[in-house]
Order: structure tokens, then sequence, then C-alpha cells
């Protein structure tokens, strides 16, 4: 492998970083008002408030504007077709630069395959029903959100309960799902339902998906579930309640459904590893920088063994994920089997980003339990991350199937 950098997407990553500096931040200092709290984030419901839920979609359209929005797009689907090696990079390079605790920067200036822009989920509607949206995902206008997970079938997705039943040309929806990241906010749901009880009791498919427009009437996110501290956000739970989509807007043949989904997961885990990655470096600057300049004992504190120890670890840790990203990466972009190293990468690199943000917590001391730092924010980021997307015994599941069946390379 090569690891060296192209020139080319250093430029990208650059250029992305100006764009974050030179609008994105004067954007969230001019409406610190607003964004500066989570009291005046949210709603009472837990829902960003309007002001909030335009500047998000400014900062997207935006993005799109200047071509940075659908950078990891399938070209076939009007994006720029840019790889995963070119994807770890940039995403990395921003959360590095940036660091948490920006709420214009995360999944709005990029993409999460999840919930905008141009999935790879897409790839399996049909041509004519996607053109008929794809100006309106494309510029930013329009968001997305996946849904899988249901109250009983997070991890086991072949417990789900949610069916949807033929009739005539449309498919009728009915099922609870929850967890569903910009379900509150979203005009388009990818939704994955039961068509084949018999099949997916025995776990050989059953699942198919379907493309939904949020404005159906039966479709309905009735609450949020906030976590880990914040008093709202992104997560919800959609009720569909005899929910008619045309068959026209099946995603996958039927009965393959967990397949499409997948494109989907494996994009977004590797984004948040790369994600992960940067926060972790960032944390480590901090912690860096913070060490040369607080004194104990007539001394900077960068010169106490004790301290010196953690930031080795943190450097350890995230040398072994970098290595990890970029081969997992460079898989992916040459058409190599990755099952089980797209899974080694998300657990490694999220439990890792916790383990930095920990010790950059103790070398800060008590400025590292206020959120003055943002080193706090980054530690509740890193905790949630190791659920969404597969939780971390679900990854090692994986990869243990893979390396019994054979298929686990290293």
């Amino acid at each position: 492998m090569n690891f060296d950098i192209e020139p080319d997407t250093t430029a990208i990553a650059e250029a992305v970083q100006r764009f974050i500096e030179r609008e994105v931040l004067p954007l969230e200092a001019r409406h610190q008002s607003v964004l500066g709290s989570e009291r005046t984030l949210f709603q009472a419901d837990g829902r960003y408030v309007p002001e909030a839920l335009a500047l998000r979609r400014q900062v997207r359209m935006r993005s799109a504007e200047l071509g940075y929005y659908n950078l990891f797009g399938d070209e076939k689907l009007g994006g720029a077709g840019l790889g995963a090696q070119v994807m770890a990079h940039v995403q990395e390079a921003i959360n590095q630069r940036f660091g948490p605790g920006h709420p214009l920067i995360q999944t709005v200036v990029l993409p999460s395959p999840f919930t905008n822009g141009l999935s790879p989920v897409l790839r399996h509607l049909d041509a004519s029903v996607f053109e008929l949206y794809r100006d309106g995902i494309t510029s930013g206008d329009k968001t997305l959100c996946f849904a899988l997970s249901e109250p009983d079938a997070g991890s086991d997705v072949f417990a789900m309960k949610t069916r949807a039943v033929r009739d005539g040309e449309h498919w009728v929806l009915n099922g609870t799902k929850q967890w569903i990241t910009n379900s509150p906010y979203a005009d388009h749901a990818m939704v994955f339902a039961l068509t084949d009880l018999e099949a997916a009791a025995q776990h050989k498919g059953g699942v198919t998906g379907f493309f939904v427009d949020t404005r159906s009437p039966g479709f309905s996110v009735p609450r949020l579930i906030n976590t880990v501290g914040h008093l709202g956000g992104d997560t919800g739970v959609v009720v569909l309640d005899n929910v008619r989509v045309p068959d026209d807007n099946r995603l996958g043949a039927v009965g393959r459904g967990l397949a499409v989904a997948m494109d989907g997961v494996n994009a977004g885990r590797m984004g948040m590893a790369a994600t992960c990655l940067g926060l972790a470096r960032w944390a480590l600057d901090q912690a860096i920088e913070y060490a040369k300049v607080r004194k104990t004992s007539g001394v900077p504190i960068a010169e106490h063994q004790a301290i010196q120890f953690m930031l080795a670890d943190c450097a350890m840790d995230i040398y072994a994920a970098k290595s990890m990203i970029q081969n997992c990466a460079w898989r992916i972009d040459q058409g190599l089997p990755a099952t089980a190293q797209v899974s080694m990468v998300k657990a490694f690199s999220t439990e890792m980003l916790g383990r930095v943000m920990d010790r950059s917590i103790q070398v800060h001391g008590a400025m590292g339990l206020t959120n003055e730092l943002r080193i706090e924010e980054g530690y509740r980021f890193a905790r949630v991350m190791r659920i969404p997307d597969g939780t971390a015994e679900i990854q090692r599941r994986t990869i243990a199937r893979q390396l019994l069946a054979g298929r686990g390379e290293l």
C-alpha cells in the first residue's frame, strides 16, 4: 500500500476546511444567541427551533452549491464518486481541525449516508423515481432518514415487526421504528419492513426496503429521544399507520432489503470511524498544548511521567486506528471484501475515541470536566458512537463469523 495522500485529496480537504472557516464558523458566531446553548437550540419537545433548522439548511445548500455536499455520492446518482480513502482523509481532517460542538458542521457540511445527500441506498431506487427527487436531495434542500431499527429489533434485525403488505400497485406499511436519526425533520424515509414472515424467521431474507415521502398519510414522528444529557436532537420514533407506498418506490428486490440496507450501514461505519479518528487527534492536540502550559510543583505537567504516559497511550491508539482505517478504505476502493475489516474499524475507532477523550479530560483535570474547552462534549459524543450502526458487540460477532467462515483476511 502507498500511504501518500494524493495532492487532489489534500486540496479537497483544505477547500472544505476553508469553507467552514470562512462561512460556517462566522454564521455560528452571528447566531450564538440560538446555537450557543441547548436551552435556545431546542424547543420544549426536543426538536430544533425553526431558526436552527433554517441555518442547517442554509449550510447544506451552500455546501452543495460549492460542490462539497455530494463529494462522496455515487456518480450514477449525480455525485462526485470519490472513494473511501478520500472520504476518510477529509472527515479526519475536518474533525481534527474543528473538533466537537459545532451544530452547523457535523452531518451538515458533509452528509451522513443515513440522513442527507446521496445515500448509497438510493442506488436501489428505480431511476425514474429517483429523478423526481434528485434535485431536492443533491441541493441539500431535502433530507432523509434511515428507518431500520425498532423498539425490540435493534441489533437483531430479523426481530422487526413492521409489516408491508402488497395491495395492487401499492404496499401498505404498518409498524413502529425507533432510534431513527433525522426522522423529526426528514422529507423522505428509507423504511425497511417484513414482506415474508417465514423467510425472516429463518434469517433468509424476507425484508424489503421502501422510499417513503414523510408527508404521506399515516407517517408520523410523535416524539424525540434525547440521549446522553442532551435537551433535544435528531433521534426520533417513527409510526407507520397504513402508509401507502407505490411499488415503484421499492428499494431493490422484494425480500432483499437487508442487502440494500447494508450499503448505507457500511458507508456510515467508515464515515463514523474517520470522524472518531479526527476527533481523537483534536483531543490529543488539546491535551498536548494544555500539558505544556499548566504547571504543578513549579514545572509544566508535560514533564511529569504520568502525563507523558497518557499522551503516549493516546498516540498509540490513534496510530492504530489510522492504520486500520487507511487499510480498510484501500480495500474498499480496490473492490476487495471488507465486511470483517469494516466491523473492526468501526468497533476499534469508536472505542479508541472514548479512551482518548477520557485521557484528555484527565490531563486537563478540573478544566476537563467543564465544557469550556468542548472536551466534555467530545467525551459524551464518543460514548454514543459505540452504539449506532451496530454496537461494538455486534461488530465483534460479525468479525468472528467472518473468521469462522474463512473470510476474515488480515
